[in-house]
């Protein structure tokens, strides 16, 4: 996918859909999605699809309830699961390490959605763009537009946020 000429890039920042506490025996990564989490994410995906959202990038962090619900989303906008890019340093990233490795992505990729965890994910959010954010809910999508020819200059460039949905928005 060739660069826009504008030299905007977007951000799409995923939280990882409810998961489940009910096997002691499961670690904290191989923690699957509950029965809300797995209504949550093909919601989530559907309202993404119906926005035309089409990132040519998706990484997400291997645990399992962020891989899950970064597979359920891509599938629902038409995102090959085979193509997402697992990243472990994604798994309870500081918002340091997270900039970091999107400041090597590709400059080609103008969409970029990323999958994790909390509390890396609200602390980035709010780092980076001009939206005040206390938490990111479970499955909650935000999207921060910067305006930037470089995914280099995400360390010191700071966007605006352009779209916020969650699971529960439909319901308050």
């Amino acid at each position: 996918m060739k660069s826009n000429k504008t030299g905007n890039k977007k951000l799409y920042i995923v939280r990882h859909a409810k998961s489940s506490w009910g096997n002691a025996h499961l670690s904290d990564f191989e923690r699957p999605l509950n029965h809300r989490g797995e209504n949550d994410a093909p919601d989530m995906g559907q309202r993404l699809a119906m926005k035309g959202v089409k990132p040519s990038l998706i990484i997400s962090s291997p645990a399992n309830r962020a891989l899950t619900t970064a597979k359920v989303i891509s599938a629902k906008i038409g995102y090959p699961v085979s193509d997402i890019m697992e990243e472990e340093r994604l798994y309870h990233a500081s918002t340091r390490t997270i900039k970091t490795l999107l400041s090597r992505v590709a400059d080609e990729h103008d969409t970029v959605m990323i999958f994790g965890h909390n509390p890396g994910l609200t602390y980035l959010i709010n780092e980076i763009s001009n939206f005040d954010l206390d938490n990111l809910p479970t499955c909650a999508v935000c999207g921060i537009e910067f305006e930037m020819e470089s995914w280099k200059d995400i360390q010191t460039t700071r966007g605006h946020q352009f779209y916020y949905d969650y699971p529960k928005s439909k319901k308050d």
